[in-house]
This record gives structure tokens, sequence and C-alpha cells, in this order.
């Protein structure tokens, strides 16, 4: 049994390199290399171990039956989910359409790995590195670094203080750890983790939870729904939506930049490759094919950034609302497997979607609020209708609600009880019950701590209203004058002379000669008397701003409004009786 530190489990196997001639290294500064090979390594085995599973089960037909599939669950090892499974599955059916034969091995399918430039400080100890706030949102981090490119002795190396300010989200009581040192275009990074206490939400025992469902252009659309006393699901009816089409539409753009620019590069560099190495032609060639490999890693690095702050975002509108609407669970189907079979701009939308890192957010975000997220089965989720059937009763998708004639993807009609509305809002309501009805078969990883229900259990949903906050009370004007008691008197006539002290619509004087530079017409009077200066700048400055640039500002979203969770049958509203009518002595 190795131990869990890579760079211990190298040492007892022997695999340690010594460092070249000449050099001085000391132990820590090693410790921080051995880790970095035993990370990858360790990757590597968890890769072949699933490979090995995989093409040792190889069913003879290309499809899996039950018993191959139990026999594949056997031999792979514990934690490995299906999304795993499917992609490299969909990887050695490749290999094997190319080659005509399985992979023997790992090296086969990958190329050899590629170590970053980095240093994990993790590795370490207080000998070569501590950590430690110098006050409100400032930290210090002390490292000892060579002071030569070839430190020869202990005295080539001395300490450094690196000042680092801490961004926002750290908060004061949080505890940093050892960071991660690495160089992205050339300037030096420091990755801080750092460890907030908190408290397990629990999987189980939820009353109040908010159901997610996915969507192509509407990234989120979710639902609250309450479980009552007698084990039904209620929900409110409103609908949450969280809307990134024209974010969506950017990273689409985008990944079409980017896959033109990958056929430019690979077409300079295969005409290069076929021309000798006199022909002037190949030089040119290089030379474009390495620009398009410029500007193909800078679209690349805008979609993943794009790509993070679209999953942030979205986890934290999420998040939000679940913490408005008074619930402990978040309720996500799950979409790891998801393949898209349609046409070319189907799957390259489908392709592109940031459903795990909205997830991976989603979990950091609400593990900090208390809040748990379970992932729920996804299959018919959208298919099926929410209020009746048990989750057996079909829907008829259409384009719109005024066209139900047509085939569409848009729009949900039920045929038996007469639902009419949004497709994902549907869904969301068909995964909020799922949840909420499946809480006693939750599954808790023990590596990574996620919660995930395998087993569907169907339930209808049925709307309630909420009960009123505050008392609607009338409000009175009050009389502003005494009332009327009598005719009104005869007021004087308007003198004639009387002055306007209204602005003339025209002018009162004719409009100036020709001859004195220039007739002006005689038109309204004018009402900016401030005259035009030239500006400098860019165009985009003096536009009128009309909406506040912070965070997405092209994202359409719910607003998240505080709402109790204390609603439908079994609550404790205050009910309203109707008034007892007393007989009259004159029916007596």
């Amino acid at each position: 049994m190795l131990p869990a530190k890579g760079w211990m489990a190298l040492r007892r196997l022997g695999w340690t390199a010594p460092a070249p001639a000449g050099v001085y290294v000391s132990d820590r500064v090693r410790r921080c290399a051995q880790e970095e090979a035993a990370r990858a390594l360790r990757l590597g085995v968890y890769r072949r171990e699933v490979l090995q599973a995989i093409v040792a089960t190889w069913p003879a037909d290309g499809r899996r039956a039950d018993a191959d599939w139990q026999a594949l669950r056997d031999l792979l090892p514990a934690g490995v989910t299906n999304a795993v499974i499917v992609n490299r599955t969909r990887q050695v059916r490749a290999y094997q359409h190319a080659e005509g034969r399985l992979p023997a091995d790992l090296p086969d399918l990958e190329a050899p790995p590629a170590v970053a430039a980095q240093v994990l400080l993790a590795a370490a100890d207080r000998q070569l590195t501590t950590i430690g706030r110098d006050g409100p949102g400032r930290a210090v981090l002390r490292v000892q670094l060579p002071l030569t490119a070839r430190p020869g002795s202990p005295a080539d190396w001395a300490w450094h203080a690196l000042p680092l300010t801490l961004p926002a989200h750290v908060a004061d009581h949080a505890r940093l750890c050892a960071p991660t040192l690495r160089i992205a275009r050339h300037r030096v990074r420091v990755d801080l983790p750092h460890r907030v206490p908190v408290t397990p939400a629990p999987a189980r025992g939820h009353r109040v939870a908010l159901g997610l469902d996915w969507g192509v252009n509407t990234l989120l659309t979710g639902t609250v729904g309450r479980l009552t006393d007698t084990g039904r699901v209620v929900t409110d009816g409103r609908m949450l939506r969280y809307d990134a089409t024209a974010v969506s539409a950017r990273l689409h753009r985008l990944r079409q930049h980017r896959e033109h620019l990958a056929a430019r590069r690979d077409r300079h560099t295969a005409l290069a490759a076929g021309l000798p190495d006199s022909d002037a032609r190949a030089g040119h060639l290089t030379v474009l094919a390495a620009r398009a490999t410029t500007e193909h890693e800078h679209v690349c690095a805008r979609i993943r950034h794009l790509n993070k702050s679209l999953a942030w975002s979205a986890a934290r509108w999420a998040v939000d609302q679940a913490v408005a609407l008074h619930a402990g669970v978040v309720y996500v189907e799950d979409l790891a497997t998801l393949a898209a079979r349609g046409r070319r701009k189907g799957n390259a939308r489908l392709s592109g979607q940031v459903r795990g890192q909205v997830v991976d957010a989603l979990v950091h975000l609400a593990a900090k609020a208390g809040i748990a997220v379970v992932t729920v089965p996804a299959r018919g989720t959208s298919r099926y209708c929410p209020r009746c059937g048990q989750g057996h009763t079909e829907l008829a998708h259409t384009p719109a609600p005024d066209r139900p004639g047509e085939r569409g993807w848009k729009w949900a009609i039920c045929g038996r009880c007469r639902l009419n509305l949004d497709r994902d809002h549907a869904a969301a309501m068909r995964i909020t019950a799922r949840g909420l009805l499946a809480q006693h078969h939750v599954r808790t990883d023990r590596t990574t701590g996620r919660h995930t229900i395998t087993t569907v259990v169907e339930g209808d949903v049925a709307t309630v209203r909420r009960p009123t906050t505050h008392p609607t009370t009338r409000h009175t004007r009050e009389p502003t004058r005494p009332a009327k008691s009598g005719p009104t008197r005869k007021r004087p006539p308007t003198s004639a002379g009387k002055l306007s002290h209204r602005a003339p619509d025209r002018r009162t004087a004719p409009a100036p000669p020709a001859s004195t530079g220039g007739q002006r017409p005689a038109g309204q009077a004018p009402k900016n008397h401030h005259p035009r200066v030239a500006a400098s700048g860019p165009a985009h400055d003096h536009l009128k701003l009309r909406h506040h640039r912070t965070g997405f500002h092209h994202v359409r979203a719910t607003p998240v409004i505080t709402l109790t969770g204390d609603y439908g049958p079994g609550t404790t509203r205050p009910r309203h009786h109707p008034k007892r009518l007393t007989p009259s002595g004159k029916h007596r």
C-alpha cells in the first residue's frame, strides 16, 4: 500500500532522479518536482485501468448487453462515472475504426502527457515556504528561490517575500493554504487555495427544493417545490429563468472562428510538409501556420474565460434563488452522458455547453450557503406531463402556444389535463418532484462527496397560491379642500392685457437677412444653447449607456425575490372564515 503523498510514494518505489552535476537542489524542492511527476503517473494508471477494463469486456458486435455491463463494472475501479465509460468507449471505437484492431495500451490512444511549468508548494513544508496575512485583503508569501540559474550551494538560495492581493471572495476568516506558482505569458501566477469551515448540508429530509433544468439558449430554468405532509409536491407556478442567449451566440461565433483557424493551421502545415526545404514557399507557409496557431490559442483562451465567467454567474444566480426561496436542496438533472444526435448546428451548441463547470461552481457556492446539490435521472423529464398520469402522460411539443397543430420544441401541451406552459418549466417541475419524492434513494460518493439519485420515483405536481405577506388596506386620499356646501360664486373675468409667462413656440422676431452670414429659418426656439465641440477617444465612450456594466449585461435572468417557503396545503397560514349570518327577530 503506497502512501497518499506522491513524492513519498516515488521515494519508496525508488523512482527518483538526482540533481544535475554541480547544481544544488534542496530536499524540499525535489519534493515539489516529485509530487508533480507522481500526479501525472497516478492519472495515467487510472486511465490505464479504465482502458484495460473496457478492452477486456469489449463485445463482439460493439453493443453491450446487461451481462457485458455487469462484467465491465466488476473490472472498473471504484468511482468511475458513466461519462468516463462513454467517452473512453467512443475513443476505443474510433481507434478500432481507424486501425482495424483494439488498442493494446494507453500510449496507443494518448500522446505523452505535457507537464505544466509550475511549482507545487503544497508538497513542501515551512523550511521552503510560508504564507500569512498582512492586513485586510493582503497576504505575504515567503519562499526560497535561487539567485542564479545554476545554484551551486545553499548560499545561492535566498528568501523572497511576495506580496499578494486577495480577491474579494476570500473571507477574512478563511485559512490560506500553500499555493501553486505557475508561469503564464511571462508572468508568475499564484493559485492560492483557502479553506472555510462549513457545515455539510444533509442530503435527505428536505421540504422545500429548487429544481433546475438545462437548456441550449436558456441555460437554466427552475421552479420551487414543496413536499406536503401528505406526500404531495406543490409549486407556486413561478418560473425562474437564466437566459444566456446573447452569451451563447457569442460563444458559438468564437467556436466557429476557432474551427476556421484550426483548419487553416492544418492546411498550411500539410502544404509545407509536401514542399522541400529549399522552396521559398515552405517558409511562407510555416509562418502562416505559426500565425494561425497563435490566433487559435488566443481564441481558445477567450472561450475558456467566457465559459468560466458564464458558469460561475449562473451558479451564483441559482444559489441566490435557493437562499431567497428558503430551499434546502437544489436538484439538477444528470446530463453527463448526453450525446447530441442532431445535425451540425445542434451538435455544436450542445457540445459547447458548460454544464460540468456550472455543476462544480454550484456545488462550491451551495456548500458555503448550507444547501445540498443532488443530481437526478434526466430521462423523460421533458417528455411526460408533471401534472397528471404519475409520470406516464406524454406531452405534445409545439413551437408556440398558439400553434398547437405543429411540431416544435419550445412549448409543451398536455391533451389530458390541458397543461400549457414552457417545455423547460415543465421539465423543472418533473425534476423537483423526482428529487423530493426519492430522497431516501440518495447516494453519496465517498471520494467526491457528490449526492446522486439513481432511482426514479414519479409523482404529480400541483400548483397552489402563496399566502399574502401583508394585508391589503385601502388608502383613501385626504381632502385637500373643504367639502362643497353651496353654489360656486361668480369669478371676475380675466383681463385681456395680462401677459403670459409661457415661452413662445415660435420666434416673435423675423429671421435675419441672408447677407449677414446665412439665413436662419424661423423655426422653434432652440432648447440647447451649448455648442457641440470635438471629442476625442473611442466612439463607444460617447454613447448613451442603457445598462449597468456589471457582470453579464446581456444575460436576462429572473430577479431574486425573497419569498417564504411555507405555502400550500398543511401550512400555518391564516385562513379567512365567512361571516356567520345572525337571524333577525322578525323571522324567529
